[in-house]
């Protein structure tokens, strides 16, 4: 392989990006407000000057696929931001308008912006500081970028998960077809024999999957992780936003009865490319008491891990990674992301990013939050993303007006989000 050169996942996800934005937008809350902010700054500059990737843009001029080249750092990829309001609410609404505007990644593909003297933070007495890291979803999801964010704010030892590409070339691509038909005969199989669980069923779309249309705007959510009943944060959330949105929907005239989410679930190792997880269906349950409920998104959870462990994942991995260049240009340029299904992986998004310990700071500021925004889609109007560093759980949420019934929809919604994370 070239060196530096794209895989085509990671290809694909940027020359995607230019159809449907698709930026990693990583935010986090500190308590307290350095003495000198440009000195952290400069900090935070000097280590990402360390970090070979952080010192990458996109170079797409060839007809083969692109290539990361060296652009270096320098102080335009850090935005500190005046905000009209010192509050948190105020805050928001910045993050709101700048998670709108795309990075170029053949310009820069990452961009921190800083929000000082905030007041309100949750979790903070006194001003705080938000800082929101963009990059760009080339170089991976949250659960890949958070690792680059963590460096940043000074987190040691931070090792970046290794990518490992296959050979290609024209005899590679006939040989891993070849080998991905033969595996997906024996999937089909072993799902015959109920060894493993079929193909994860597809939903009715409701209004969250209708082209986004008006204002839209983001919102968090902070728990405990002692105060969420589910066995795991992801269940948990899991199970809130089905109570809440289901809710929600009702009074808006749809049925949620097939309610169901589209989660993002990392792939075994080794990894691929800075890309490395796939979109699986989970089925909601809304209908069925909190025990049973819960029970039955673990259950789906589980049955998704299963059948992405089969060989024959990681086969149709391997032969899409010898594709050629031109042939994936050409793929991507008949794209068509107007093109409307008549069923859904799901209705809303859950992703889920662990972003560990509590050991980073902003100029000494410690950390106190730490969540993600998930980008809309004309085919999904509502993502959460649930964020956890130390013991603290924060789900950011992300809607387009229409996809909660108006102006106020977003608020009213976010409220039963609240209220049923609250109910054992």
């Amino acid at each position: 392989m070239a060196a530096n050169r794209l895989t085509p996942i990671d290809a694909q996800t940027f020359w995607l990006s230019a159809k449907i934005p698709n930026d990693t937008v990583l935010m986090f809350g500190f308590g307290g407000v350095p003495a000198d902010l440009e000195r952290t700054l400069d900090e935070i500059e000097a280590r990402a000057a360390g970090c070979p990737e952080l010192g990458w843009r996109v170079d797409d001029g060839s007809r083969g696929y692109p290539r990361w080249v060296h652009r270096g750092v320098d102080r335009s990829q850090f935005v500190v931001h005046d905000l009209p309001g010192r509050t948190y609410e105020a805050c928001l609404a910045a993050v709101g308008t700048l998670v709108e505007r795309p990075l170029d990644a053949t310009d820069t593909a990452w961009r921190l912006h800083v929000f000082a003297d905030v007041l309100d933070v949750p979790g903070v007495d006194g001003p705080g500081v938000v800082a929101v890291l963009r990059i760009s979803h080339a170089l991976g999801g949250g659960g890949r970028t958070s690792a680059h964010a963590a460096l940043l704010f000074g987190r040691s030892g931070v090792v970046l998960p290794e990518i490992a590409p296959p050979s290609v070339g024209p005899a590679a691509s006939v040989l891993a077809g070849i080998r991905a038909a033969r595996a997906h005969r024996a999937l089909t199989a072993d799902v015959e024999a109920a060894v493993v669980p079929a193909q994860a069923r597809l939903r009715p779309p409701l209004r969250t999957n209708d082209r986004p249309t008006g204002a839209r705007a983001v919102r968090t959510v902070t728990r405990r992780r002692g105060e969420l009943a589910a066995s795991t944060v992801t269940v948990a959330a899991l199970s809130a936003v089905s109570v809440s949105l289901a809710a929600e929907l009702r009074a808006l005239g749809d049925d949620p009865s097939a309610l169901g989410a589209e989660v993002p679930m990392a792939k075994p190792p080794p990894r691929l490319a800075h890309n490395h997880f796939g979109n699986v269906g989970v089925g909601l349950y809304p209908d069925l008491s909190p025990p049973e409920r819960s029970a039955a998104i673990a259950g789906d959870l589980a049955a998704r891990r299963l059948r992405a462990a089969h060989p024959a994942m990681r086969a149709d991995d391997l032969a899409f990674a010898t594709t050629p260049a031109a042939l994936l240009r050409w793929g991507m340029g008949r794209f068509d992301p107007n093109v409307r299904p008549p069923a859904v992986t799901g209705n809303t998004v859950v992703s889920s990013v662990k972003f560990g310990a509590a050991d980073f700071a902003f100029g000494g500021a410690p950390v106190v939050l730490a969540t993600a925004f998930a980008g809309l889609s004309p085919m999904m109007g509502l993502t959460h993303v649930v964020g956890g560093v130390g013991d603290t759980v924060t789900i950011g949420v992300r809607a387009a007006e229409s996809a909660l019934g108006g102006a106020d929809g977003l608020d009213r919604y976010v409220a039963r989000l609240d209220a049923a994370l609250a109910t054992p």
